[in-house]
Order: structure tokens, then C-alpha cells, then sequence
């Protein structure tokens, strides 16, 4: 394991300033909003304040107060942060993002999460924290070759909590990191005290009759489902079919690569008009530089690509469970979430859910919109864990 620190050269912040300064801009239907996509109007402001606006090296100094790391597993290298608490039977965690994710949506949590006696909560509930970089993105990428999918990176993950010397600890997740941390937590029980999730899934079962019953609550959830299946996964299985023909775009393009992200900022997250009323606009241009700059818009899509059922061109297959989970398992609902799950449905392909959480506002970016929130679920789900 190696210390790392982010030092990108001067000459590629100016490229990027170029790129920006010769953006091509497309045309659009009048009116149109979001509907057909991120507006230009919105975005024009959004790449000029990205251009003259977002201070990268002010960032870039703010994540090297970080304790990060690299090292080699499985032919990969992996970046990764590891904060240790100042208090010595703090629990272990391993936090997995997702896409378009980076350690940097974690940053508002570190703090409280390794130190709550600083933060004015109870020492009782600190944890010593590991956040690394999924393969292929950002600082752990590109992989430069082909296999990375769920259950390679959970193998990896538990080759990466051996190293650091953790026997017990707890692991969460969302997004693709729902699925590594499900996957680490089927692999690796005897480790993995339980599993913590902001993000489930639940599709309709086979038999009608299952149906007979649901609220308002959890037919409106059906519908939001149904929403993304039809309208808002069309991103999904271009990376999971042609994940190098889009990547050409995207890796000359920073305008590209920014609609590509700032889109599921708007519509993953609890926001009216723009991304801006749930994440902040450094936070979240950080998390698309860091894109950028590495050159992993390609290889992250690869994700989907190595994880999709190449037999039935089936996306969502890894996603629909159910799950042989013998660990406790604890869910945290946030509404705007693009599929908040149902409890009925939820028990029938997780059966180990121990700890269950539904709040009144936050989606899909759960430490980045609600870090508050975010935190005490963790906290009273590993608190669970002690206690049973």
C-alpha cells in the first residue's frame, strides 16, 4: 500500500479550459425543459462557471487533507481513503459508492462518522473508515482489462479489508456499491457483521395476487419504478451494450461528460428546477472533474457491461435479487430515490432486514444530499448490530 496524493498538471486544467472555451453547443426544442434533457441554457452556465468558476487546485487541496491510498489487488490498481477514528473500538466500515459516484460524495460524513465525539455525538458510535474508488473509476482507473464485475470487486474488497487488518466489520452501500456490498456480505459472513443499504430495488412479483392490498404510498413507488424502466434507463443500457463507442464522446468532451453526469444529479436527487437544490455545485463538479481528468468515462461504464446477463441483454437482472444473504441487513429509504423500495417486496428477496428506515426527503445520493440523515442511519443500524 502506497500513500497517494492528487496532483494533476497545470497543463491538463488548461486543456480542459480550452475544450471548454471550444465547446460546440446543439441546438434544442423550444420549451423543453428537461424532458428531452439537460437544458442548454442551464448547462452553458453551469460549463461557464465550471471554466472561470470552480477552483479544482481549492478542491484538490481540500481532498489531499484525506488520508488516501493505492494499492494492487487482482492485477487492478485501487485508490482508496482511509480515515481511521481517534477512538480505539470504533467499528470498521467500508463504504462503496456508485455511478456516477466518487469518495468525494463522502466527504460531509467522514467527520461525524470517525469522530462523533467531535461532532457532538457519542464516541460509542465511531467507526474507522474505508472508501475506496470502484475499478475503473477515477483515481482506480482505467482497469485496462476486462472481468471487473460485482463479484470481482466484492473479492476485492474483502482482499482489501484483510490487508488493512480488519477481522469484523460492517459494509455499505448504494448503487453499484449496493450490489458489491450484498455480494461481500454473501462471500465473506464470517467478516462482515452486517450490511447497511441506501438503495433497494424491489420489482413487482410474478404472481398478481401479491399485489392485493398496497397503499397509496407503495403504488406510487410502483409507478416511479415503472418511470425509470421507461423513461430513465436509457443511460443504463447504452453502458451496459456499447460502453466504448460512448466513451469516445465523453473523454473528448467535457461538456459531454458533464451532461452525461449533472443529468442524474437532477433526476436522482430530491431537486425542483436544478441540481443545485439538492447537492452543492462544487461538490458535485468535483465528482465530474474527477471523471474528466482520469479519462474513466469509458472504463466505469464498464461496470454495466461486465455485470449485464450478456445471455438475455437483461441490465437489471443483478438487480432484482433475491438475495442468500445470512447476515443482518439494514435499508434506508430516502423517497426521491428513482426506485424507492417496498417493505412487502423488500422482505421477500432480502430476508435478513433487521433495521428499516423510511425519511421525508433525499434520493439517490444519500451522504451527498442528507449527510445528517445518512449518518444516524448508519450509526443506529451498527448500533443494532451490538446490541443483538
Amino acid at each position: 500500500m502506497q500513500p497517494f496524493r492528487i496532483e494533476i498538471p497545470q497543463a491538463d486544467l488548461d486543456d480542459l479550459n480550452r475544450r471548454l472555451d471550444n465547446t460546440r453547443w446543439p441546438d434544442e426544442v423550444p420549451g423543453a425543459d428537461w424532458a428531452r434533457g439537460v437544458p442548454v441554457g442551464y448547462l452553458k452556465d453551469l460549463a461557464g462557471y465550471w471554466r472561470d468558476g470552480f477552483d479544482w487546485r481549492s478542491v484538490e487541496a481540500r481532498l489531499n487533507e484525506l488520508p488516501q491510498f493505492t494499492t494492487e489487488i487482482d492485477g487492478a490498481n485501487i485508490h482508496f481513503v482511509h480515515v481511521r477514528s481517534p477512538e480505539p473500538d470504533a467499528t470498521p466500515l467500508l463504504i462503496t459508492h456508485g455511478w456516477p459516484g466518487s469518495f468525494v460524495e463522502f466527504l460531509d460524513v467522514i467527520g461525524p462518522l470517525t469522530d462523533p465525539r467531535a461532532h457532538g455525538g457519542d464516541p460509542a458510535d465511531a467507526f474507522h473508515l474505508v472508501i475506496p474508488s470502484l475499478p475503473g473509476f477515477g483515481f482506480s482507473g482505467p482497469t485496462g482489462a476486462a472481468g471487473w464485475d460485482v463479484d470481482r470487486v466484492a473479492r476485492a474488497w474483502q482482499v482489501l479489508m484483510a490487508d488493512l487488518g480488519y477481522d469484523r466489520y460492517v459494509a455499505q452501500g448504494a448503487d453499484w456499491g449496493k450490489l458489491v456490498t450484498l455480494e461481500l456480505g454473501r462471500i465473506d459472513p464470517e467478516h462482515v457483521a452486517g450490511v447497511h443499504l441506501n438503495m433497494l430495488v424491489t420489482f413487482p412479483p410474478p404472481d398478481p395476487a401479491e399485489m392485493a392490498g398496497l397503499s397509496e404510498s407503495d403504488m406510487g413507488r410502483l409507478g416511479k419504478l415503472l418511470y425509470f424502466d421507461l423513461e430513465g434507463s436509457g443511460y443504463m443500457k447504452i453502458q451496459a451494450t456499447r460502453p466504448q463507442t460512448l466513451a469516445y464522446g465523453l473523454t473528448d468532451s467535457p461538456v459531454g461528460q458533464l451532461a452525461w453526469i449533472v443529468e442524474k444529479y437532477m433526476e436522482w436527487t430530491d431537486s425542483q428546477l436544478s441540481p443545485e437544490d439538492a447537492v452543492d455545485r462544487d461538490r458535485m463538479l468535483a465528482i465530474v472533474t474527477i471523471f474528466w481528468l482520469t479519462a474513466t468515462a469509458g472504463s466505469s461504464a464498464q461496470l454495466y457491461y461486465e455485470s449485464t446477463d450478456r445471455t438475455n441483454q437483461n441490465v437489471a437482472a443483478r438487480w432484482a435479487g433475491p438475495w442468500p444473504l445470512t447476515v443482518p441487513a439494514g435499508v434506508a429509504v430516502f423517497p426521491h430515490d428513482p426506485a424507492p423500495p417496498i417493505r412487502r417486496f423488500a422482505d421477500r428477496i432480502l430476508p435478513t432486514i433487521t433495521h428499516w428506515s423510511e425519511f421525508e426527503r433525499g434520493g439517490h445520493f444519500a451522504a451527498f444530499e442528507e449527510p445528517d440523515l445518512f449518518v444516524g442511519d448508519v450509526r443506529a443500524f451498527a448500533r443494532s448490530l451490538k446490541q443483538g
